[in-house]
């Protein structure tokens, strides 16, 4: 039965962009694990219930904007977050003009605090004639190795996070986020998965998801594209394949990522400055797991 819905999972989540998905699917997909109702936002997932993901569940969840019901966060919405998720932390990771022009509520809900790291850039831009040939795989490669580059002290404040955790306590989980919940917001959960263990099919299998997390902000989100894009319509040259999710463009950004960092475990130790203790902290805690050391008659976590 679980391997069934997986498959018409990933199989929905293949459905070309240009195509509306069928209403009683999405609804049916949209009411399942890994994807969680938040009235004001779309496109939410628990990463610990990925199918065959090692990251335990209820603790970390990725997201699209919360701009959907404008300045204020509907009261539902942050029941949700601050008392049946237990979020304690959100993290935005989009750029200074997204973050000027949509901020945030100010308000989203008892004890949860957002947290926003001013870019390295002002705006992270592409190229739409990267995305032209083939499924896009150079374009994304691209795109995502800029990702880690501008974004890298904002996906080092949710590492930090996960680090310090305890395991122990009933501590409260986080959200992160982009715009869509997609790009930006799937490296970060790539990032967050491979540290975990996950198998790569799984890490690739997270971000197609987005296909169908996105789909009630379709069109307002293909007309975000065409914008940051610069394409002159939907038609142009590359706009398809920038606009659609591959697993094909997932591989050509890992193999980047392991020719220019080692990886992306690699990029975390290297770019980001985390040494191989703290690494394995942050696997401990995202999978749930207290690693204990016995010398002598002490105990060592």
């Amino acid at each position: 039965m679980a391997e069934t819905a997986e498959l018409n999972l990933a199989s929905l989540a293949q459905t070309d962009v240009s195509v509306p998905l069928p209403k009683s699917l999405l609804y049916q997909a949209l009411s399942s694990p890994p994807f969680i109702t938040l009235p004001g936002t779309f496109n939410t997932r628990d990463l610990g219930l990925v199918p065959g993901s090692p990251i335990r569940p209820g603790k970390f969840f990725r997201s699209g904007g919360f701009f959907m019901t404008g300045p204020n966060l509907p009261e539902e919405a942050k029941s949700v977050l601050s008392e049946k998720l237990k979020i304690k932390k959100v993290f935005d990771l989009r750029s200074v003009r997204e973050h000027e022009k949509s901020p945030d509520p100010a308000d989203m809900g008892q004890g949860v605090e957002v947290v926003w790291t001013e870019p390295a850039e002002l705006d992270a831009t592409v190229d739409i004639k990267d995305f032209v040939e083939g499924e896009g795989e150079e374009g994304y490669k691209k795109m995502y190795l800029d990702v880690l580059r501008v974004y890298c002290d904002a996906i080092k404040k949710v590492l930090e996070y996960v680090r310090d955790m305890d395991v122990d306590e009933e501590q409260g989980g986080m959200v992160f986020h982009c715009t869509a919940g997609r790009d930006r917001t799937g490296v970060m959960a790539g990032i967050l998965l491979t540290i975990a263990g996950a198998k790569e099919d799984v890490v690739a299998l997270d971000l197609l998801l987005s296909r169908i997390g996105t789909e009630p902000a379709r069109e307002q989100l293909l007309a975000f594209a065409l914008k940051g894009s610069f394409a002159e319509s939907m038609d142009a040259p590359g706009f398809h394949n920038l606009a659609s999710l591959r697993a094909s463009c997932w591989a050509a950004f890992i193999k980047a990522a392991e020719e220019e960092h080692g990886g992306l475990e690699g990029y975390v130790k290297r770019h980001l400055g985390f040494s191989e203790g703290e690494v394995e902290r942050i696997r401990a805690n995202l999978v749930g797991e207290v690693k204990n050391e016995r010398v002598g008659n002490v105990e060592v976590l």
